[in-house]
């Protein structure tokens, strides 16, 4: 039984691979005893979609939850509060517009919007409304990046003046679905940028100026094997795709970064070619650096200062006011800067789970309270920002500005997409 007797009726909007991985979690939230949401109803314009995911909250609540397969009918409904809009990017700015416009809060999933003008079509829709808007964001609540945060802030490095993020590796594989490499769909090159754009903003403060580019490394994708995959929506969706999808978005970037603090930012993703993969996530001041791990792995934070090195849950004593928050330490422990993985077969996805539902918690919260979620609408449209302007740097062949991003200013690579939007 939650120990919090008010909860948001939500409804989860998109019932995809992605929609079931959101149900999953929240379960996982139901199970801390600290649950504040009702996962009350689920919509998806394909029944089958909509019957399967509702099959798996029966099967996971006990209870069956209403089943939409039209937007207006579910937001007709006064008992929803709130949807969490879990449907490919393109079609965000739509969906949580509307929603919004109804008075229901909204989670929308990263990327808030495929575009600036997308994004910010969604922002003026909650101002408008005086509704609760929130980018689902969840690297930022990896323990592991809150230690480094506080690390950063404690001032144990000095001012940080580099960064450095790198993942390296793919294949030819489609990522998930086929609309991810689709440029008018918000390729995968957006859609996982955005988890690393915030991350560095999180730990460094507010971009000043980008330059970089995007790439197509792999032009054809293939249909991905998912008979084994643990989750019913991605074995039975997948043999619908295409065999082939010839990619017309980016699926990786390289890019560099200046914050407004000075600090400068290597950031390079490549989401296909092989013969590489590595990852590295580290920052570097004038008294020591940082080693950080990989996202939803638990390693170990490396802190070296001077000769001295700390590791993991060592560096906490350099942290007296360090602490979790209580849905965290309630998934993780009280000093769960370093964890081992779940015993389960699927380890990463029980993690996702853990790390969504802190994500729905502060949602809900927020919305109880009155107050903003953690990441806002324009926390997810800076991010945002932040891959679309290498794009527009190689399209206008310089560093661009934040703010000439924001204002529109800068936006010829978005100029196709905005078309096809209608935006």
């Amino acid at each position: 039984m939650s120990q919090n007797s008010e909860r948001v009726p939500i409804c989860v909007v998109g019932c995809g691979g992605m929609g079931h991985r959101h149900t999953l979690a929240y379960h996982t939230l139901e199970e801390t005893g600290m649950s504040n949401v009702e996962l009350m109803a689920v919509c998806d314009i394909n029944r089958d979609n909509a019957e399967r995911i509702a099959g798996e909250v029966e099967r996971l609540f006990g209870r069956k939850p209403l089943i939409f397969t039209d937007l207006d009918s579910m937001l007709a409904n006064p008992d929803i509060a709130a949807v969490d809009v879990v449907t490919d990017g393109s079609s965000h700015h739509v969906i949580a517009t509307a929603a919004l416009a109804a008075g229901k809060h909204a989670l929308v999933e990263k990327p808030l919007g495929i575009t600036i003008r997308a994004c910010q079509h969604i922002i003026d829709a909650a101002a408008e409304g005086g509704t609760v808007l929130a980018t689902a964001e969840n690297y930022r609540r990896d323990p592991v990046n809150r230690m480094v945060r506080a690390v950063i802030d404690a001032g144990l490095l000095d001012d940080p003046l580099l960064m450095i993020q790198t993942s390296l590796g793919g294949n030819d594989v489609m990522a998930a679905t086929p609309w991810r490499h689709l440029k008018e769909k918000g390729a995968i090159g957006l859609d996982m940028g955005v988890h690393y754009a915030d991350i560095i903003r999180y730990y460094l403060g507010e971009y000043a100026l980008i330059f970089g580019r995007g790439l197509i490394v792999e032009p054809v994708r293939r249909r991905p094997v998912a008979e084994n995959h643990p989750l019913i929506s991605y074995r039975e969706q997948t043999p619908t795709y295409p065999e082939t999808i010839e990619a017309t978005g980016e699926d990786s970037i390289l890019a560099q970064y200046v914050m407004e603090s000075g600090a400068t930012v290597q950031f390079s993703h490549l989401g296909g070619g092989r013969g590489s993969s590595r990852f590295e996530r580290s920052v570097h001041g004038r008294r020591g650096a940082l080693d950080i791990p990989r996202d939803r792995t638990g390693g170990a934070v490396q802190l070296r200062l001077g000769d001295r090195t700390l590791e993991g849950k060592e560096i906490l004593g350099l942290l007296p006011d360090f602490t979790l928050n209580d849905i965290t330490a309630r998934l993780f422990g009280a000093d769960g800067v370093v964890y081992d993985l779940p015993d389960v077969a699927h380890a990463e996805m029980a993690l996702d789970a853990r790390l969504l539902a802190i994500e729905y918690h502060d949602f809900a919260e927020a919305v109880l309270q009155g107050r903003a979620p953690e990441v806002d609408g324009r926390d997810g449209m800076i991010a945002v920002a932040a891959i679309l302007g290498a794009y527009e740097s190689a399209a206008v062949g310089r560093a661009v500005e934040l703010e000439e991003l924001l204002s529109g200013a800068v936006r010829t690579y978005q100029e196709e997409i905005d078309d096809a939007l209608g935006l």
